[in-house]
């Protein structure tokens, strides 16, 4: 089998490392815009990996600790409608009732490219007769035939044909083409990161949802100026006025709105603007071209579930390859099956995601606190809670 990686971002490498481990008669060509001269490590956009993905990367020997702030704790809490209205529910999930060492991790996007994309050169080095690096190579188009596809790649279009090739290309929402079925949120989500007084959130992660949208906090490793935390604030469009305000304004909005749990904010750094939207495939596989992660659906940040998504997304497409290759189903029948077998997990989380980010536009009198009635709900009812939990570690 001749497969083609598109993209080698988190989830365009992790696939192409299940594959080069899993797959031992395959050929493999990662391709990237970017060249590979261009150091990724320093890019310190910021990533929520759950459990599961962790586990994942262990597998794959492209997992580090240490450069990463393990998730003890899940705080999630409505925002009173009202500076006197007191409590309006919360919600607590830790690692210790679930049985599990950590619920998830936080990490700059480069600590976790860095090594997946050290593991594949070193795989290639061992292996250049099938695993083949093709960075600072762009794919310009990608044509079905009726037993594989055609890519156009590089700087003179050539053309090349793959059984297989898979789309791991993400991007955010307001740069991607159209998909079949895009919904704008009109909203904006503000990602930065901000000081925190000692002792920090000490693995705690907290997610506020206030009038106008999700506000959370995700705890980073200390730095050598102390506690940190990445921060996630989604806003209304029509409603947004972050941009006129300076640091301490910023760093007072935000304080009124996070619970007592979150600490006192010193400091704020450039927070950088990012619209909101859904953008989902019906379908992750079209003739012989199959998308993951954010090439299959964009999500709204409010469950932090995008990439966890993707990475299994990926592993479910290995294992189909695999049986693929070790019995007599051919490869277009064991295909065909990936849009049943990705249902159960993918739609559920559109649909919850999709929920949560429209309901926030919603002004209806009363909504705020039957949120927070659900909240406080979910709180006592101990089993449903440890469900929830457990399907934001593992997935469907």
């Amino acid at each position: 089998m001749n497969l083609a990686v598109i993209g080698a971002g988190p989830a365009g490498l992790a696939l192409a490392l299940l594959a080069a481990e899993r797959l031992p008669r395959a050929n493999l060509h990662l391709f990237d815009t970017r060249p590979l001269d261009r150091d990724a490590s320093g890019d310190a956009r910021t990533l929520a990996l759950n459990l599961g993905s962790i586990r994942l990367l262990e597998r794959l020997h492209a997992w580090r600790p240490e450069v990463a702030q393990a998730i003890q704790t899940v705080h999630v809490s409505q925002a009173p409608p009202s500076p006197i209205a007191g409590p309006a529910g919360e919600v607590r999930i830790r690692a210790a009732d679930l049985g599990v060492p950590q619920l998830g991790a936080v990490l700059p996007y480069g600590a976790l490219v860095a090594p997946l994309q050290q593991r594949w050169l070193d795989l290639a080095s061992r292996q250049p007769q099938r695993l083949f690096t093709r960075f600072g190579t762009a794919v310009h188009a990608i044509r079905s035939e009726a037993d594989g596809v055609e890519l156009d790649s590089g700087e003179s279009h050539l053309a090349e044909r793959f059984d297989l090739a898979v789309v791991a290309e993400g991007g955010v929402f307001a740069e991607q083409d159209r998909k079949s079925i895009r919904s704008d949120y009109h909203q904006n989500a503000w990602v930065g990161t901000v000081r925190l007084a000692a002792p920090g959130l000490q693995g705690l992660a907290i997610e506020r949802f206030t009038r106008n949208g999700p506000l959370a906090l995700l705890p980073l490793p200390d730095d050598a100026q102390g506690p940190r935390a990445a921060l996630v604030w989604c806003l209304p469009q029509a409603e947004d006025d972050i941009a006129t305000l300076d640091d301490a304004q910023r760093l007072v909005v935000i304080q009124q709105q996070l619970p007592a749990a979150a600490g006192r904010l010193t400091g704020i750094s450039a927070l950088k603007c990012f619209p909101l939207g859904l953008n989902a495939e019906t379908r992750l596989l079209h003739g012989r071209t199959l998308r993951i992660g954010n090439a299959a659906q964009t999500l709204h940040p409010v469950a932090g579930q995008g990439l966890n998504l993707g990475l299994r997304d990926g592993q479910a497409l290995v294992d189909a390859l695999r049986e693929a290759a070790e019995t007599a189903v051919d490869l277009d029948t064991v295909l065909a099956r990936i849009d049943r077998q990705r249902a159960p997990d993918r739609w559920p989380m559109i649909a919850a995601t999709d929920f949560l980010a429209r309901s926030f536009a919603w002004r209806l009198p009363g909504l705020p606190g039957l949120r927070g009635l659900a909240l406080a709900g979910l709180e006592l009812a101990t089993p449903l809670k440890m469900a929830v939990a457990r399907r934001m570690m593992f997935g469907g």
